[in-house]
């Protein structure tokens, strides 16, 4: 996928400037990339829909900008990068939404529904990236989510050590975990 992701990024009649450096700048592109990509594919509208406030218009039409500039960009010569290019900038909305300093009512349901279904047309289905194995994918979230839901348990318990062992042995192995400030614990790999 790696190797997927480092070809989009030219176009397919300019020279490609293979490298060490380029490809691990490539991994590093596409695992931020499909790390904002899956959490918005989980992503449920449905439980948003009852909102307080109203949409961000300015965030909504610079998003709705960025999406609808993704087919001109394919018709134009097939210019994958700036595809990619318009991708890496929906990525920093996709996070703040994640991580909440962007609150999900900022957008309107239609304006989640066609991020996510544009997201996964040109994700999956156009450019071909997925997941390294989506089915080992599902049974490491699956893991991590019971070791959550044992470390909670142990911090309701007042159970430190096994909540600190917990979290230090997963960061030992690559995986850590964020404490979030509405209790929920949320984790990435590092």
């Amino acid at each position: 996928m790696t190797v997927r992701f480092f070809i989009l990024q030219t176009h397919y009649r300019s020279t490609l400037d293979f490298g060490n450096d380029a490809l691990l700048a490539a991994e590093k592109g596409l695992k931020r990339l499909m790390e904002a990509y899956e959490w918005l594919k989980e992503l449920r509208v449905e439980s948003h829909e009852l909102r307080d406030e109203a949409p961000d218009k300015e965030l909504e039409a610079r998003i709705s900008e960025l999406i609808a500039e993704l087919d001109d960009f394919m018709n134009d010569d097939f210019s994958t990068a700036r595809v990619l290019a318009n991708m890496f900038e929906l990525v920093p909305v996709i996070n703040s939404l994640k991580d909440k300093s962007i609150s999900i009512a900022s957008l309107s349901p239609e304006t989640l529904h066609l991020l996510q279904s544009k997201m996964k047309l040109y994700v999956e289905d156009i450019l071909g990236l997925k997941s390294e194995t989506e089915a080992e994918a599902k049974k490491l979230k699956g893991i991590i989510n019971v070791l959550i839901e044992i470390r909670k348990e142990a911090r309701a318990r007042k159970d430190w050590a096994t909540s600190d062992k917990i979290r230090n042995q997963l960061l030992d192995i690559g995986i850590q975990l964020k404490d979030e400030k509405d209790g929920s614990i949320s984790w990435s790999l590092i």
